[in-house]
């Protein structure tokens, strides 16, 4: 990994360009910007001009991608990582998962020692993937926050993350109480939230692990903190919306208990909504609340399939995200396969400028953060990734055998690419990685 601030001097980045201005589903005209011959010029840790004739400074560092693809970094909205090193693990769905993996897997970050190595490793393997952002779960232990803060810090990285919120059905070791949940956030966000490229997020973990105290404490939180985010899950698998109907019969539906304890609103995050009603989409829509679709852990868990077409017709504001360990890749291509293959099987063709724009800007839109990142543009924070539209040789011998435009190119990265095929990652315009030739 290179050093932050390798030089102070501007860099001056070619190759093609593809970034979007607008989302591409009622119109792809316009919608995007691809250039085949392009520059993107950065300098200060923002990107201060894109074209094709742009004036270089005498003192910039060139770097030629030649016919590499230059895109903004690749943003996840919904991640867990102190699950990376319980990837792919056997058998089980979502309630069973947690007890056998998650819970005894977590309760290791009360050391810090231990969780400084696992968000390293989990940090690098993320830019390795050419993703630049992430919503992130950390555990119980405020540790595990302080950890994961300290080493995105160090990389400079634009990252929300929180610790989570959880005092009751899960073991002692990951446990809080309400009172301590509250206590610890309110350390943690008045350390992070806003420190550097750091935000905060409060993080109850999902509707069953946190008591009604719990809930309206958190509910506390959101209101009291300007900008702070809210990230949780909901309706993602049927037991667990069977089991929230008994721990809250007082509301109509799973998304509506967030709601009672008005964790629901801007900036608030909710990975799945698989099962929702046309009543929770009014309710997603009147509150401005965010959804991210976490497709390979909805195929993995066997949770279910996901109804893109009809929250985008809805008008929901959709993100993506990997959803690891529950998902199997942290790799965006990963993710935009699975949104695709899911949504064949509920008959909509998701096409190649949706599922990049909604790994782009699309997904910054639902985190609140397009005026900063997600678009190749001036003054957008210099966060991009480098992709090398050849990397495999069945992907070239795929576009040798008939890539027609810009859409063939990128669904054979789509279905076809992997970690392999990012060349480089940069962050807040520092090369954070380069792939080895």
């Amino acid at each position: 990994m290179s050093t932050l601030k390798d030089s102070l001097a501007p860099i001056a980045i070619r190759g093609r360009i593809l970034s979007f201005d607008t989302d591409p589903v009622p119109s792809k005209d316009n919608s995007y910007t691809y250039i085949e011959k392009g520059i993107v010029l950065i300098d200060g840790g923002y990107i201060t001009a894109v074209g094709e004739n742009i004036r270089i400074p005498e003192e910039a560092k060139i770097i030629d991608y030649g016919d590499y693809l230059i895109c903004p970094g690749f943003i996840d909205a919904h991640v867990h990582y102190p699950q990376i090193n319980i990837i792919a693990s056997y058998g089980e769905q979502l309630l069973e998962w947690l007890k056998k993996y998650t819970f005894p897997e977590e309760s290791r970050f009360s050391d810090k020692k231990f969780a400084l190595s696992v968000a390293s490793f989990f940090l690098d393997e993320l830019i390795k993937n050419g993703v630049t952002t992430a919503s992130v779960f950390c555990t119980s232990h405020p540790n595990s926050v302080d950890a994961f803060f300290e080493e995105s810090s160090k990389r400079d990285l634009r990252m929300i993350a929180g610790k989570v919120l959880m005092d009751r059905n899960a073991p002692e070791g990951v446990c809080d109480t309400a009172h301590a949940g509250y206590n610890d956030s309110k350390g943690l966000i008045d350390k992070w939230h806003q420190n550097g490229r750091n935000l905060y997020a409060v993080t109850p973990r999902f509707a069953p692990t946190s008591s009604p105290e719990q809930l309206e404490m958190a509910g506390q939180l959101y209101s009291e903190v300007d900008n702070v985010y809210v990230q949780s899950h909901v309706s993602e698998n049927v037991a667990e919306i069977e089991w929230v109907k008994k721990l809250f019969p007082e509301a109509k539906t799973y998304l509506e208990v967030y709601q009672n304890f008005n964790l629901l609103g801007p900036r608030s995050l909710y990975g799945h909504g698989i099962y929702f009603s046309d009543d929770d989409i009014e309710l997603v829509l009147s509150t401005g609340t965010g959804i991210v679709h976490c497709p390979t852990s909805n195929l993995f868990m066997g949770s279910g399939l996901f109804e893109l077409k009809k929250m985008y017709d809805a008008g929901v504001s959709i993100a993506l995200g990997s959803d690891v360990a529950g998902g199997t890749s942290l790799s965006p291509f990963s993710v935009m396969k699975g949104a695709y293959e899911i949504a064949q099987l509920r008959g909509y063709s998701l096409s190649p400028l949706q599922a990049f724009y909604m790994a782009t800007l699309g997904s910054s839109k639902t985190l609140h953060l397009d005026d900063k990142i997600g678009k190749l543009a001036p003054g957008y924070e210099a966060d991009l990734v480098v992709i090398d539209l050849e990397s495999t040789s069945i992907i070239k011998n795929r576009l040798q055998q008939g890539a027609q435009n810009l859409e063939d190119l990128l669904f054979a990265q789509i279905i076809l690419a992997d970690e392999r095929s990012i060349a480089a990652t940069y962050c807040n315009g520092n090369i954070l990685y380069q792939r080895n030739t």
